[in-house]
């Protein structure tokens, strides 16, 4: 009985480990918290507003989706059964996918419906080890050396950006392939940039990965993804669309890219392959579609079927499109574009908010006949 008592001391102490937040960080790490500040693993459920409608659209009561948009919540559990709400005031909640959570994930558990990060267990009264890529890191007043763990060369990526299937087993999220490691996650979004790992830039250090996690989000980041050509022949317009990425064109189930094509004579166009919704080009539109039964749905949490329109990882399609002849001096334009909240999202949320509805330019190419 003694053994127990104290067993069950020790996994208290282990699990009431006090909680580094994120602005702890800045003291030493002043510019990587700055890269980190302006990405989107610092928004989470209060600071983006596309995710926290969605979530709320799927249900005022429980908040599932804490489990990779708030993942240090103290609460975690009251948080999925609908006994707790987000809390504006609980940094474990405000911070989302904080510092101090992904550099303490000990490994990665797969599972059919969506992978599990499980925590390193950091004993209360003691400084935590962090984890990462580090070689020979320094101890500081905050947490002992940070610990080169293999994990973060390999998996820690596909915790949560591998795959999300909902009770349905319908696939509504898909990033990675069951073999695929984060290496090339990290290879693109965590490119090396110039400064140390610290503010004092301690053992020379000149260079650190960018905590930035360009994304979609970035005009400049999101054209490095995809290439375009175009070729006109016998009346025809050959489109060629190759992803350069390590994951799908399509991810998230809220987004739509896809191809605007305009021909244009002096100032009038004289064609395009749509009229009023880039939807009407079914080859040239990129996107998720669900079902409930036999009903279609936007928000995908409880679809009974769903597929995807997509370019897979280092994927080319050839796209064909019967236009009329040309004309000398007549310009083709042909854009591949994003919304990052398709239009159908506007129809079940309330989303007033131009970045997120408007179309951003992803490639544009132009060809004019002589």
């Amino acid at each position: 009985m003694r053994q127990i008592i104290i067993s069950l001391l020790l996994l208290v102490s282990i699990t009431q480990a006090k909680y580094m937040d994120n602005h702890s960080c800045k003291e030493c790490h002043e510019k990587i918290y700055e890269e980190y500040q302006s990405s989107f693993h610092a928004k989470g459920y209060f600071k983006s507003i596309l995710h926290r409608k969605i979530a709320d659209k799927v249900s005022t009561k429980t908040y599932e989706c804490a489990r990779c948009h708030m993942p240090m919540a103290d609460n975690m559990d009251a948080l999925i059964s609908g006994e707790a709400r987000p809390d504006n005031s609980n940094k474990t909640h405000t911070d989302a996918v904080s510092c101090y959570f992904c550099h303490t994930i000990a490994y990665v558990q797969k599972s059919h419906s969506f992978n599990v990060n499980i925590k390193a267990k950091q004993a209360k009264g003691y400084k935590p080890t962090l984890y990462g890529r580090l070689r020979d890191a320094d101890e500081s007043d905050k947490h002992s050396s940070t610990s080169n763990n293999p994990i973060y060369a390999k998996k820690v990526c596909t915790g949560c950006h591998s795959h999300k299937l909902n009770d349905n087993n319908v696939t509504i999220f898909r990033a990675m392939g069951k073999n695929q490691d984060s290496l090339g996650c990290i290879r693109c979004h965590m490119p090396k940039v110039s400064g140390g790992v610290e503010k004092t830039n301690k053992k020379a250090r000149i260079t650190h990965v960018s905590h930035q996690f360009l994304g979609i989000h970035d005009e400049v980041f999101r054209k490095t993804g995809v290439d375009m050509n175009i070729s006109i022949d016998n009346g025809k317009l050959h489109v060629m669309l190759m992803n350069k990425m390590e994951h799908p064109l399509i991810i998230q189930p809220a987004r739509a890219k896809y191809l605007k094509i305009e021909i244009q004579r002096g100032k009038k166009i004289i064609w395009k392959n749509y009229n009023i919704s880039p939807k009407e080009d079914a080859q040239g539109y990129f996107a998720y579609a669900f079902k409930q039964e036999y009903k279609d749905v936007v928000i995908p949490a409880h679809a009974t079927k769903g597929e995807v329109y997509n370019l897979e990882a280092k994927e080319i399609k050839h796209l064909s499109y019967d236009i009329p002849k040309l004309q000398k001096n007549d310009k083709v334009t042909v854009g591949l574009y994003v919304r990052l909240a398709k239009s159908d999202c506007t129809k079940v949320i309330d989303l007033d908010y131009a970045s997120l509805t408007k179309e951003q330019r992803i490639k544009k190419v132009v060809f004019k006949q002589d």
